[in-house]
C-alpha cells in the first residue's frame, strides 16, 4: 500500500504555525525562510544565511545565519550586562518569570514537537517526551529552587554559555538554560548547527517574551568557540557534544578558573555475565534502540561471557528484527486526523552524511575481521514513495569487532551494536572499559552481590544492575568517569550548584585537574 504524508504535518503547514506564534524570529519571503539570531536584546537579521535540510528526506527547511565572532562578541557583552541586571533580581521574580516561559512553552507543546521530528528525525512520541521532561523537569526545579539556594549561594559573575549538540533540544539544552535562569544567570546558546534551529527559535522567542536574559546565536564552532569559549565576560560553560570537540573546549580552558560542565561522549556497555533473566533483559533491549541510539546513554556494546553467547543470541536477534524504522510521518490512505502518527523506534540519522559515515565504519569493521551477524535492509520499512532515505539505516550488528576498527573503541552514534566475547572476569572488565571512561553502564548478573562487586572496576559514572542507566530527570546527578566528562556534574542539586557560587564552602562534584569527586548515584 501506497503511503503518505500524514495531513496537517507537512513542512509547510508546521513551518508556518511556528511563524504565526513567533513572527519576530522569522525573516520570510516568498519560498523561503531565514531564522533570525537572539543577540542584544532581540530578534536581528545578521549573519550570512546556509541552508538547513530535514533528515526526514533531506529537503531544504529554512536557512540559519552565521554569526562572525565580531557579532558573537557583541552579543556576549550585552549578556554580560543583563547578566547582571538578572542576578541582582529577586528570587520570586526569577521564579514568576520562568513560570511564564514554561506556560507558554506548554501552549506549543505539539508545535515544538513536530518541528523536532522535522528538524532531527524524532518520531511523533519521542519528540514529545523532549519536550515534556523539559517542561516538567524544570517545573519540579521551581518548587525545589528556593531550598537549594537557602544556604546562600549567588549567581555566577557572568553569563552561561551552553553548546549543546543537536539530539535533545528541549529536554538537555532549553532544559539546562531554564534552571541557569532560575539560579540567576543569564544565559547564551548556540544554536545546533545539524538540527533543531527552527524548535529552538521557537522556545527562545517565547523565553524571550516572559522577561528573560536568554541569548541564542547560530554560526560556526571555529568562528565562534574562542568567543563562546574564553570571552572574560562568561561565567560558565556547558558542553555536550563528542570528545574531539569537547576536548578542544577543555583544552581551551586549561589556563582558566572558568566554571566548566563537559560531558562528552564514551562506549556504554552491557556486561553479560553468569546470567539467565533474557525475558527481563530483552524488555531493556528493545527500548534501547529508540532514536537510533542517537544519544549520549545509549548502549551499544555488549560483553557476553562465552558459555552464554547461544542464549544472548536467542534472545536478541528477534529484539534486533522487531526494531520499527521509517519516515516518522508516513501512513496509510486510511489515516485520519486524530489518528496516532506511526509508532516507530526511530527514524533517519541527522543527516546523510553521518548515515555514509556510520556504514563506512560498518564496512571497515568486516573488512577488518568483525563478523555480521545481523544486517538489517531498509527494504519494507515505511517510506513515502520516491522519497530520499539516504539518511536511514538499518540496524547491524557485528561479532567481534577488530582492535583497530573505530568501532571497537568509539560511540557509533547509530543503530550498529558489537558484540565482544568474553571467559574471565578480567577480560569483561576490560572490554567494557573499552573508551577510557563512559557515563553509564550495566551488568546482567543473576547474582547481585557478584555484579555490586563487577561494578566497582567499571570507568562509568551510573552502573545499573539487571537494568540500564540513563541520565535522569530531576534530583538524579549526572555526570561520566574517566574522558566522558570533564568538570562539574550536574543533574538535581548539582547543576545549580555548578551555576552558582557559595554556600557551605563544599567543592563541587566532577572531575576537575586536581581531584575527581563523586557523590552518590
Amino acid at each position: 500500500m501506497a503511503l503518505r504524508l500524514a495531513p496537517g504535518t507537512a513542512w509547510d503547514d508546521t513551518l508556518a504555525r511556528a511563524v504565526a506564534a513567533t513572527p519576530e524570529a522569522f525573516d520570510t519571503a516568498p519560498h523561503t525562510t531565514t531564522l533570525r539570531n537572539l543577540v542584544e536584546g532581540g530578534w536581528k537579521s545578521v549573519g550570512t544565511p546556509t541552508p538547513v535540510r530535514t533528515p526526514l528526506d533531506n529537503t531544504d527547511l529554512v536557512n540559519l545565519p552565521r554569526l562572525d565572532a565580531e557579532s558573537a562578541r557583541a552579543a556576549v557583552r550585552f549578556a554580560a550586562a543583563e547578566h547582571r541586571d538578572w542576578a541582582a533580581t529577586p528570587l520570586a521574580e526569577r521564579k514568576a518569570r520562568v513560570t511564564d516561559a514554561l506556560d507558554e512553552l506548554t501552549l506549543h507543546r505539539d508545535l515544538l514537537a513536530m518541528l523536532l521530528v522535522w528538524e532531527i528525525g524524532k518520531p511523533w512520541r519521542l519528540a514529545c517526551a523532549d519536550v515534556d521532561r523539559a517542561l516538567d523537569g524544570v517545573r519540579w526545579y521551581v518548587e525545589e529552587i528556593d531550598r537549594m539556594l537557602a544556604d546562600g549561594r549567588e549567581p555566577l559573575d557572568g553569563p552561561v554559555s551552553n553548546i549543546a549538540s543537536w539530539n535533545y533540544p528541549m529536554s538537555v539544552l532549553v532544559h539546562a538554560e531554564l534552571v541557569q535562569l532560575l539560579a540567576g544567570n543569564a544565559v547564551i546558546a548556540k544554536t545546533p548547527s545539524q538540527g533543531g534551529a527552527v524548535c529552538l527559535t521557537v522556545a527562545h522567542a517565547l523565553m524571550r517574551r516572559a522577561g528573560l536574559p536568554a541569548t541564542l546565536l547560530s554560526g560556526g564552532g571555529e568562528e565562534l568557540s574562542e568567543v563562546l569559549v574564553r570571552a572574560p565576560e562568561i561565567g560558565a560553560v556547558a558542553f555536550v557534544g563528542g570528545r574531539s570537540n569537547g576536548g578542544k573546549v577543555a583544552a581551551a580552558l586549561l589556563d582558566s578558573d572558568k566554571r566548566h560542565f563537559i560531558e562528552q561522549e564514551g562506549l556504554n556497555a552491557w556486561g553479560i555475565w553468569n546470567f539467565s533473566q533474557w525475558d527481563l533483559l530483552a524488555k531493556h533491549l528493545k527500548k534501547g534502540f529508540e532514536y537510533g541510539k542517537q544519544r549520549c546513554t545509549a548502549y551499544p556494546r555488549f560483553v557476553v561471557q562465552r558459555e552464554l553467547v547461544d542464549q544472548f543470541l536467542d534472545m536478541y536477534l528477534p529484539v534486533v528484527r522487531s526494531v520499527r524504522f521509517g519516515h516518522p510521518l508516513a501512513v496509510g490512505d486510511d489515516w485520519t486526523e486524530g489518528d496516532a502518527l506511526p509508532e516507530l523506534d526511530f527514524g533517519p540519522l541527522i543527516s546523510a552524511a553521518k548515515a555514509e559515515e556510520l556504514r563506512r565504519k560498518v564496512d571497515e569493521a568486516v573488512r577488518g575481521g568483525a563478523v555480521p551477524i545481523y544486517r538489517g535492509k531498509l527494504d519494507g520499512a515505511p517510506f513515502l514513495d520516491g522519497q530520499d532515505t539516504s539518511a536511514y539505516v538499518a540496524p547491524s550488528v557485528l561479532l567481534a569487532p577488530p582492535g583497530r576498527s573505530r568501532l571497537m573503541h568509539a560511540e557509533p552514534f547509530g543503530p550498529v551494536d558489537t558484540i565482544v566475547v568474553v571467559d574471565t572476569e578480567d577480560e569483561l572488565l576490560a572490554a567494557m572499559n573499552a573508551s577510557n571512561g563512559a557515563l553509564v553502564a550495566s551488568l546482567a548478573c543473576d547474582d547481585e552481590d557478584e555484579a555490586a562487586k563487577l561494578a566497582v572496576d567499571l570507568q562509568a559514572f551510573k552502573v545499573g544492575i539487571n537494568k540500564p542507566r540513563s541520565r535522569g530527570d530531576r534530583d538524579e546527578p549526572f555526570g561520566g568517569r574517566g574522558a566522558s566528562w570533564k568538570g562539574a556534574f550536574v543533574g538535581g542539586d548539582l547543576l545549580v550548584h555548578a551555576v552558582t557560587t557559595g554556600g557551605d564552602g563544599q567543592r563541587l562534584y566532577g572531575n576537575f585537574p586536581d581531584y575527581n569527586s563523586y557523590p552518590a548515584t
